[in-house]
């Protein structure tokens, strides 16, 4: 058995301007952070038979990989050249459809998994590529880059896209005083609703595509104020990241009626009335966690969002990436 761990994401700034039919024509920009919740995959070679098992919210067992309904799983195998006789269980800390990439945790975590099964070892960089190649030019997705880059990079990364899809990784250059802070004053709260992210992304992808000027235009302000959010962090100026988190939302919201709501609306107002200098939807928006960035009176501010029926996830960055935490194979057959 092999059991991998990748850690789910918080994007930071220039978030939406990894899908493909932005950074293509502009080129993209990403700052994010890796969170020390996380999706586990293990897999194993069955003893007794060469079925193949895989395990999620469901439990399918075929007796071949094309049979298999979930298709990160069954194109994974197929990239890997595996047909059957495989288990594959998955667990995770936070549930799908809630903005923090659990599908390209689960392909980067099940990617390096079979790679370690095979005695592949390869660079994360082409973890992050394959990963990329299965969810969005195999099976189709309208998702971008960034998801499966901070699955296999972890920590507090920064992403440069260039128009050709190429991906430059950094590490962002933050003290250890200012990481702390940041830890302490983003303050992240689940909705209570999870939702699929696809059908906001592919009216953002269009809207690119098309070269509508309002969704343009906010992509490129927000591409800008993520290189701002960057340059506040690296610097230590966080009460400018808060500010430029409210920028951001309003800019964030133009691209989509279905990025919030009323309940999002008075979520957000009542934030900024306790306490929030700023905040967002993480992911494409329309569900899944609030992030918020507040300085001051954190009890008050607590217990407005409890009011409001939010549930608060406690969390610490993570500095790592997808990583194996057990390898007990003897080989493969």
């Amino acid at each position: 058995m092999i059991i991998v761990r990748t850690p789910f994401r918080i994007t930071l700034g220039g978030g939406g301007t990894d899908l493909p039919s932005y950074y293509s024509k502009f080129g993209g920009f990403i700052f994010a952070a890796g969170i020390n919740k996380y999706m586990f995959i293990s897999v194993n070679r069955p003893v007794v038979d060469d079925l193949v098992r895989v395990k999620y919210s469901k439990s399918e067992i075929v007796s071949h990989r094309d049979e298999l309904q979930h298709d990160i799983a069954r194109e994974a195998m197929r990239m890997m050249e595996i047909d059957r006789a495989l288990e594959i269980v998955s667990m995770a800390d936070v549930p799908a459809g809630t903005g923090l990439g659990s599908s390209s945790c689960y392909a980067v975590g099940l990617l390096n998994a079979l790679h370690t099964m095979k005695r592949d070892y390869v660079t994360l960089q082409q973890v992050a590529e394959e990963a990329c190649h299965l969810e969005i030019e195999v099976l189709g997705k309208p998702i971008g880059k960034q998801d499966q880059y901070m699955a296999a990079f972890g920590g507090l990364s920064v992403l440069e896209i260039g128009k050709d899809g190429n991906v430059k990784v950094r590490k962002a250059n933050i003290s250890e005083t200012t990481i702390d802070d940041l830890n302490q004053n983003l303050i992240i709260w689940y909705t209570g609703t999870s939702r699929s992210a696809d059908e906001i992304l592919s009216e953002q992808s269009r809207g690119a595509q098309e070269q509508r000027k309002e969704v343009l235009e906010s992509m490129h302000d927000i591409k800008d104020i993520g290189y701002e959010i960057l340059k506040a962090v690296e610097s230590g100026n966080l009460t400018d990241v808060g500010l430029m988190f409210d920028r951001h939302w309003q800019y964030k919201k133009k691209i989509s009626a279905k990025m919030s709501n009323s309940r999002f609306d008075q979520i957000y107002e009542a934030a900024k009335k306790n306490g929030a200098l700023g905040g967002k939807i993480l992911g494409a928006g329309g569900g899944g966690f609030f992030l918020f960035y507040v300085e001051e009176h954190h009890g008050r501010f607590r217990e407005k969002m409890k009011e409001l029926g939010l549930r608060e996830m406690r969390y610490r960055f993570e500095f790592e990436g997808t990583k194996v935490l057990a390898n007990f194979m003897d080989g493969v057959r």
